[in-house]
């Protein structure tokens, strides 16, 4: 998907793939992670979730990549916080307390960049990707983070036949390719939501699996 793509749907407001509440396997498996409070938390492709308010009120500093500034800018506005902004390299960086938000593209991230993150947080990124950009987004981000890193991963899996992504069906096989050579990989829960996903449903998808996993880098 070219950054053109993304860009139009958050100025059209086609942001099915946001969630109103905070995601509940997100509450559900995080403490499986065990990271002290105080770490800090890389959440690619953030959009304007929630899901990063709550993990800040825990006490971890959060550090959400998003590629749309209008996402960004709704995200703080919504919040009611009011950013510090400033530029670092190709992004625009935008911080309020525990939570900073860099605008811009996910590539163009650094070793540097996320030297202190020890979490990891992916609930629409991988799933965002058709299987090219997966492939350079999970090759970029186990070069980006270092070992000892604790993350959780949140996939959709169907048959792509029945269905045009986005969000893009990741299998366990294919997870475990992208990741498994540089990752520790646990299954935490498998769900069938088919039932709870109308568009789903109405493209005639059979199956629709959400799967969750606990990783590990060495």
């Amino acid at each position: 998907m070219e950054p053109k793509f993304w860009q139009e749907r958050w100025a059209r407001n086609q942001i099915g793939f946001h969630l109103p509440e905070v995601n509940p396997y997100l509450q559900r498996h995080w403490p499986r992670l065990a990271l002290p409070e105080g770490a800090k938390v890389l959440v690619p492709l953030c959009g304007k979730s929630l899901d990063l308010i709550w993990l800040a009120t825990l006490g971890y500093r959060v550090m959400g990549v998003e590629l749309s500034d209008q996402a960004v800018e709704a995200f703080f506005s919504e919040q009611g916080l009011t950013p510090r902004i400033s530029q670092r390299g190709a992004f625009t960086v935008y911080q309020a307390g525990l939570i900073e938000v860099w605008c811009g593209d996910f590539f163009a991230l650094d070793a540097e960049a996320v030297a202190e993150c020890t979490g990891l947080y992916d609930r629409a990124a991988l799933i965002a990707l058709p299987p090219l950009m997966r492939a350079q987004y999970a090759g970029h981000l186990n070069g980006l983070l270092r070992p000892g890193c604790r993350g959780l991963l949140v996939t959709l899996d169907y048959d792509q036949a029945q269905k045009a992504g986005p969000p893009f069906a990741v299998s366990d096989d294919e997870v475990r390719v992208l990741l498994g050579a540089r990752c520790v990989l646990e299954v935490v829960e498998e769900r069938d939501i088919l039932g709870e996903s109308w568009k789903f449903l109405q493209d005639g998808v059979v199956r629709l699996d959400e799967r969750v996993y606990c990783l590990r880098w060495g």
